[in-house]
């Protein structure tokens, strides 16, 4: 796993943090949503994992006319076949870039959405299956309400995770100025069923699940708008998996709960209290 992400930290500098949750949330079988500002590499970080993962790649930027069909695909009637045939739309890749998803219809995120659950997608009653390793990353910019659709509270939860990348330090921005990155080598394709497996039989101890347990009933208090869904439980045990086998270890301890509890539940929760920080409430009830 360290040889992973020090090939991604050839392109990617001064981001380990955020490379390690990016490729706990793909190895746990999630989705990842980066809201962040544009200019901070959000796109070059997608490319750059799926190179190093040996994976497709495909971008779509979401703009207010986009159909659905854009992305899943259309059937047209072939004049030489005599026959419909479906022409595959960009959703038939492994890392999916759904840049700005907030600037796209209701409807066309419902449809990008529903596939994310599924992992397959039906069109005219006929179903057609997406990548085992079909790993959506979407953005959308936080400081931009203008032309936007927000995503609904039921929607945002289909994302297991969310992150901000945020502005790299300064040595780090000096090398990429300077263009110095190292040319990417390997990739690492061959290991991805065998991560992914690992992760699935990572060990959790009763006493974590009771943690977790206990922070979904802790946000369902009157402290917040909603409660994590049983859904968010499932995120929390699956990422924490995926962060022990990132710490290269074969069981869950409290601490990787603790570490990735802020990607899991931030976008999820909405506190009646604005000036509350909802990880440390979160935290001091239940630690």
């Amino acid at each position: 796993m360290q040889e992973i992400i020090r090939e991604i930290e050839k392109v990617i500098k001064g981001k380990e943090d955020k490379i390690k949750v990016i490729l706990a949330t793909f190895f746990a079988g999630g989705h990842i949503l980066l809201e962040d500002i544009p200019g901070v590499g959000k796109t070059t970080i997608a490319k750059t994992i799926a190179k190093v993962l040996g994976l497709e790649f495909n971008r779509v930027q979401f703009t207010s006319d986009l159909l659905p069909s854009d992305i899943l695909g259309v059937n047209y009637f072939d004049i030489e076949l005599k026959k419909f045939v479906f022409k595959k739309g960009p959703i038939f890749t492994e890392i999916f870039l759904a840049d700005e998803i907030n600037r796209a219809s209701p409807k066309t995120q419902s449809a990008l959405l529903e596939a994310m659950e599924e992992r397959q997608i039906s069109i005219d009653g006929n179903r057609f299956s997406l990548s085992e390793d079909f790993f959506v990353i979407a953005t959308q910019n936080p400081l931009e309400d203008v032309g936007t659709f927000p995503l609904p509270i039921s929607q945002i939860d289909r994302f297991m995770v969310s992150l901000s990348i945020g502005y790299p330090d300064r040595e780090s921005e000096k090398m990429i100025l300077k263009r110095d990155s190292i040319p990417l080598l390997n990739n690492f394709k061959s290991k991805i069923k065998e991560y992914k497996k690992k992760a699935k039989e990572i060990y959790v101890d009763d006493k974590i699940i009771e943690i977790i347990l206990n922070i979904l009933n802790f946000t369902r208090s009157n402290l917040f708008e909603y409660g994590l869904s049983t859904r968010a439980g499932i995120s929390i045990v699956d990422m924490a998996k995926s962060w022990a086998l990132i710490n290269e270890r074969e069981y869950v301890i409290d601490e990787d709960v603790v570490e990735i509890l802020p990607y899991v539940a931030t976008h999820r929760l909405i506190p009646k209290n604005k000036t509350i920080n909802i990880i440390d409430e979160i935290i001091r009830a239940v630690f």
